[in-house]
């Protein structure tokens, strides 16, 4: 089994939370990593040879973190890291789950590999595997109505299967974080678990048992690569911010459609409100100091949640202009 740690938190924000906030989100690893492995075996009559566990290291370097080594020691668990630029965005994570792809399928280490990511990148990893004769399953992450989450159409259709992680699992494994319940205790570093809120499931429709092929959105953890937030003058305000150029000849990008619009309010709305329910006072002053500049996380959570509520894969240059001006306008209101 890999599992693409990324695309595993974003989408299962999004399902709790409504927005992809990794930091939004508390969550039991042993539980959940327990769960995922029955329903694995319990679907394929196989038992799990082991769970490859890709995330980006959060120390210098690529090193691992408390929480992260506790991960690596749970049974039948391996820890595949790759590394934070300078910038936060991950590397090597896709490069890592690609070459373990080709390679165990060339050497038949398995003969079903459940892969939960809906990365489009892995695709020709897939058809490698596959060209030796192992079956590729995708593990998906449910959405709010218990359909796969953001799995690219070109994985989904090279892939053999998708199979649904059970709604359930989610809803009893990753809750909303609070300060209570992060103030609560930390990190047990011998099992990986985090406090959790009484907060509870998510509401679910009655169709959240069947299956959808259909992809929803673009992958979390292609999208959480995308650039950070555009550096400007810090003489510039964030009611005056231009760009060198438009097709007006202004300076000023054009506004994006009424309709748009309002996605992008309710976007900004969802991530500031998660971030907020999780924030400290110091941590909402060091993020108002800094303004316009926006930090790499919650920057990566717009634009991801945006690409899917949009159902597109780049933003247009307008369109981000637009959505890190609103982010500040809805900052300083709900403060």
């Amino acid at each position: 089994m890999y599992v693409d740690v990324g695309y595993l938190l974003a989408a299962a924000a999004t399902r709790v939370t409504g927005t992809s906030l990794r930091s939004g989100v508390v969550i039991s690893y042993p539980d959940l990593i327990a769960a995922v492995i029955q329903q694995a075996e319990r679907q394929s009559g196989l038992p799990v040879l082991r769970v490859h566990w890709y995330d980006s290291g959060a120390k210098s370097g690529g090193a691992p973190d408390s929480s992260q080594e506790a991960i690596g020691e749970l049974p039948r668990v391996k820890l595949r890291l790759g590394r934070l630029s300078p910038r936060g965005e991950q590397k090597g994570v896709d490069l890592r789950i690609g070459l373990d792809l080709a390679s165990h399928g060339r050497n038949r280490v398995s003969d079903l590999v459940y892969l939960m990511s809906g990365d489009d990148d892995l695709t020709e990893a897939v058809e490698e595997a596959q060209s030796h004769g192992v079956q590729v399953v995708i593990l998906a992450v449910p959405d709010a109505l218990g359909r796969s989450h953001a799995v690219s159409r070109h994985l989904l259709r090279e892939c053999d299967d998708i199979m649904i992680l059970d709604p359930a699992t989610i809803d009893s494994t990753v809750h909303v974080r609070t300060q209570a319940s992060e103030s609560a205790s930390c990190d047990n570093s011998q099992t990986g678990e985090r406090p959790v809120s009484p907060v509870g499931p998510a509401p679910r429709s009655p169709e959240a048992s069947e299956p959808s092929r259909v992809a929803a959105a673009p992958s979390p953890s292609v999208l959480a690569g995308t650039r950070p937030v555009a550096r400007t003058s810090l003489a510039q305000t964030r009611n005056s911010i231009v760009y060198s150029s438009s097709s007006d000849g202004s300076g000023r990008r054009p506004a994006p459609p009424a309709d748009q619009m309002t996605i992008i309010d309710q976007v900004c709305r969802g991530v500031v409100a998660a971030w907020l329910g999780q924030a400290g006072d110091t941590d909402r002053d060091g993020v108002m100091r800094e303004e316009p500049f926006i930090p790499n996380d919650l920057d990566r959570t717009l634009l991801t949640d945006l690409s899917a509520r949009l159902g597109v894969y780049d933003i247009d240059e307008s369109t981000r202009y637009a959505l890190r001006a609103h982010f500040w306008e809805v900052m300083h209101a709900a403060s």
